[in-house]
């Protein structure tokens, strides 16, 4: 009966640490997927409230920023 009880306990100890094992591993891959992204990928620089983007036109920004303004200055 011992013996048994043993095996189980042993089994139970082994199961939890390789749970434990890959939850760790999980936890480092994230960690250095997160480095990975944040150095290949960094977020645009924000300047006086408007995220500097290569891609739009200064006017485009401009002529949106008008339009939200009268749309909450009329919808208060």
């Amino acid at each position: 009966m011992t013996e048994l009880i043993t095996s189980g306990v042993e089994l139970m100890l082994v199961g939890m640490g390789i749970v434990y094992a890959f939850l760790v591993m999980l936890i480092a891959a994230i960690h250095v997927m997160g480095v990975l992204v944040s150095r290949f990928f960094p977020e645009p620089s924000i300047i006086d409230g408007l995220v500097v983007n290569n891609g739009i036109d200064q006017s485009s920004v401009a002529a949106i920023s008008v339009a939200v303004h009268q749309y909450r200055t009329k919808h208060k």
